[in-house]
């Protein structure tokens, strides 16, 4: 056999590869599980798409090869909501990609730009599509720790000099995954005047665009001058629609971008399965109606545990987007250590830090996708731990 290649051998291991067995286990042993481990909430898609989903699989049509065009009137829906919501505008057939969930496009972009011996910037913690997609590029990954010390933002003045010479991507994701950040518009203008001077492709991961409370907009990365110039933009269905497991997304960018993913792509898939597509439309148009209901009820299990999180001696702020919390640990205590523990004691499961990145130390994420009553249950288990690490038995 020949050996594995380096490329593959970069990959770290996965971070919610091993939790489902692990789940599993504890179900089996008659554990009360509570799942806030994964960015996936136990809420239904819109009552539109799934008709849609069902007449699509009904039409023979649409059972057939989809190849990188797919489905028109999906590329018409995606280009109008975007000039809709964030007044930018996209050709439908030239600067739209469907894709098979933005991790799939997010992790292919890669191959279309980085070869051996160039650097990806990405943030750390961050979503490991950045680093899948420059490992399995033979790329070199410079990995920016976010801080609280500057809200979590890529501060391109602390890179090294070298780094930015040799960067061809720059990964950023605002609202953020799994800090729950946002990007200030002045900040985002800055990283798009950088990337025009350096040369460096701009990967904007928007994933988180339409969950956010209390009257703040996630903007696109294409409402800021410049963008078009040196940015793609990436937007999934799961998050919003509630749609995780139909594996359906989009890309915008100008023609020569798009049109790079669009070869890669043309080699490693067919494109999403056009029933999915046209559920896809029927998502998009629901938009105005779904969305607002949907956000509500996050909002409200934030609100819940924020508030069961902080009662049970966890430090934790109150975000203004997505759907985690990033709660702080005492340093004493190592995120895996307390996420293990929580797993194993509680039948609580949280993401640590860590499995994130190695700037991810110090805290866990909670997705709050679950009843409020399930939240504070969690949190309240959650306590009993940090407390056994405060009060060691013997």
């Amino acid at each position: 056999m020949p050996p594995i290649a380096a490329r593959l051998s970069a990959l770290p291991p996965y971070m919610l590869a091993g939790i489902p067995q692990r789940k599993r286990d504890l179900l089996a042993r008659g554990a009360d599980v509570i799942d806030l481990g994964a960015g996936d909430a136990d809420l239904a898609p819109p009552p539109a798409a799934i008709t849609a989903l069902t007449k699509g699989a009904e039409t023979p049509a649409l059972n057939r090869y989809g190849f990188g065009l797919g489905l028109m009137a999906y590329r018409e829906a995606v280009a109008g909501w975007m000039r809709m919501r964030f007044g930018v505008q996209f050709d439908p057939l030239r600067e739209v990609v469907p894709l098979i969930g933005s991790k799939e496009g997010i992790s292919h972009l890669a191959l279309a730009y980085v070869e051996p011996g160039d650097v990806t910037i990405m943030p750390d913690p961050g979503y490991p599509a950045y680093i899948g997609g420059t490992a399995l590029s033979s790329g070199e990954a410079y990995k920016y720790p976010l801080r609280a010390r500057n809200d979590f933002l890529v501060d391109l003045d602390e890179v090294p000099a070298d780094v930015l010479r040799r960067a061809k991507l720059l990964y950023l994701n605002y609202p953020n995954n799994p800090t729950a950040a946002v990007a200030p518009r002045a900040y985002l203008e800055e990283v798009v005047r950088r990337c025009r001077d350096l040369g460096i492709l701009l990967v904007y991961d928007n994933a988180y665009s339409e969950l956010a409370y209390d009257g703040y907009v996630p903007p696109s990365i294409f409402e800021i001058d410049g963008a078009r110039d040196v940015a793609i933009e990436f937007h999934s269905l799961s998050k919003t629609y509630n749609m995780t497991g139909w594996r359906c997304g989009w890309a915008v960018a100008r023609q020569e971008i798009a049109g790079a993913l669009s070869r890669v792509k043309s080699f490693v898939d067919t494109g999403p399965f056009m029933a999915v597509q046209a559920a896809g439309v029927a998502a998009i148009e629901s938009w105005r109606e779904f969305v607002p209901r949907n956000v509500a009820v996050f909002r409200e299990r934030r609100d819940a545990a924020v508030a069961a999180f902080r009662e049970a001696g966890f430090t934790c702020p109150v975000p203004k987007a997505a759907m985690y919390l990033w709660v702080e640990l005492p340093e004493s205590i190592a995120s895996a250590t307390f996420a293990d523990r929580l797993m194993e004691e509680e039948g609580v499961i949280v993401m640590p830090g860590s499995a994130l990145g190695a700037g991810g130390e110090g805290y866990f994420r909670v997705s709050f996708i679950v009843p409020p009553e399930r939240l504070r249950e969690a949190a309240a288990r959650a306590g009993r731990v940090l407390a056994a690490f405060a009060n060691p038995v013997g």
